[in-house]
């Protein structure tokens, strides 16, 4: 299936900047309305459903004998298509 990206941006910031972007995020994936991500010129609102895939990966890219580059991802998933139901999103 081919991908459009809709929304994308990258830039070094503080890691107690990350944090309130993501307790941003979680409190309004708690309340259950949408989540508007803009930068710049650019902006997109997403409304998640009561499910979700939600993806958590640790990566590590570069060679083997010598420092690399680390990253965690985190991921929410669903299909466009998908009704809305009763559940909860669970991060531990």
């Amino acid at each position: 299936m081919p991908e459009k990206v809709l929304f994308e941006t990258e830039r070094v910031q503080h890691r107690e900047d990350v944090a309130t972007y993501l307790r941003t995020v979680a409190d309004k994936l708690d309340d259950g309305g949408p989540i508007t991500l803009e930068a710049g010129d650019q902006s997109v609102t997403m409304e998640p459903p009561a499910n979700v895939e939600f993806e958590v990966k640790a990566e590590r890219e570069g060679p083997s004998d010598a420092p690399g580059e680390l990253s965690i991802e985190l991921e929410l998933e669903w299909d466009e298509d998908t009704s809305d139901s009763d559940g909860s999103l669970n991060i531990k």
